[in-house]
């Protein structure tokens, strides 16, 4: 055996023990965060379990009960036209602000930037507060700002009416995700070689044409970034709209957040007003008179 394999070999096997060592507290940490509440909550969606006491296993009951509620289809088609409607415009307008900021905007581009992403450091639930008064049909701003300007015919309660409420909360939406998405829309243009406009330039190409065929597919793994975060965020939506509607009216802005979280908060799924099913508490009551 020569002297560099004696003395290459406990040292690459060091290495790597090193290596082992350094990705181990990580491991265990997802495994322990992340890992196991996804098995345990899959256990858990198999079983009739209100908190206390062992579980009882039920197969796949509270599938089968889901699939044959009208509230838990109309809750998932809710919820995938809010993901992609959000996740599409905050996409489109993310990277239009960005290009912006970055060309038209430049020398107020640190105020437009920090004005832009100020609602993204907001809570969502003082979010959705701060909205649902702006949306409120009587003291709201919005409507009294309609009627300032000579457009009362257009005051509505925006909150209260199915063909409105949905619109409403894409807004709110929007309004706090735009500001992340363009500062990282941003950030890739600046990993964009400047040669290649001056080039497009040179050659006669226009701003349309140099925003299509060099900054969209320069930026394609930063779009793939926003667009994946966007589907994780449109189907974990709850918060804001808990806060601003609790799922009404009439189950109109229902996701699969708030029924979920409505149907094990009463131990029995959502049922719409015609669905036959009688109340079971006064809180479950209560809780379906709010979402209408």
């Amino acid at each position: 055996m020569s002297a560099g394999q004696f003395f290459g070999t406990p040292l690459r096997k060091s290495q790597r023990l090193a290596g082992y060592l350094f990705v181990a507290p990580t491991f265990v940490l997802f495994l322990a965060f992340v890992l196991w509440p996804i098995l345990y909550t899959a256990y858990l969606s198999l079983t009739s379990w209100g908190g206390f006491g062992a579980p009882r296993f039920v197969n796949f009951d509270n599938y089968s009960r889901m699939l044959h509620d009208p509230v838990a289809r109309r809750a998932l088609i809710v919820t995938l036209a809010l993901t992609g409607v959000t996740t599409a415009v905050l996409t489109f307008l993310g990277l239009v602000t960005a290009v912006l900021v970055n060309t038209i905007w430049r020398k107020v581009g640190v105020v437009v930037r920090t004005i832009l992403f100020i609602p993204g450091i907001v809570s969502f639930v003082v979010s959705a507060v701060l909205w649902k008064l702006i949306y409120d049909p009587n003291i709201g701003t919005l409507n009294r700002l309609l009627g300032a300007i000579g457009l009362g015919g257009l005051q509505h309660p925006w909150l209260a009416d199915h063909r409105t409420v949905l619109p409403a909360i894409v807004v709110v939406t929007v309004w706090g995700g735009l500001g992340f998405n363009m500062l990282i829309y941003f950030a890739g243009l600046q990993s964009i070689d400047p040669n290649l406009y001056e080039a497009a330039a040179m050659d006669g190409a226009n701003a349309v044409q140099q925003f299509r065929h060099i900054t969209v597919p320069s930026l394609r793994v930063v779009t793939g970034l926003i667009v994946s975060l966007g589907l994780l965020n449109g189907f974990k939506a709850f918060d804001v709209i808990f806060v601003m509607t609790g799922g009404g009216p009439n189950h109109g802005s229902e996701v699969l957040g708030t029924y979920l979280y409505r149907w094990r908060s009463v131990r029995r799924p959502v049922r719409s007003r015609n669905s036959g099913t009688p109340a079971r508490s006064a809180s479950s009551r209560w809780c379906s008179a709010r979402s209408r």
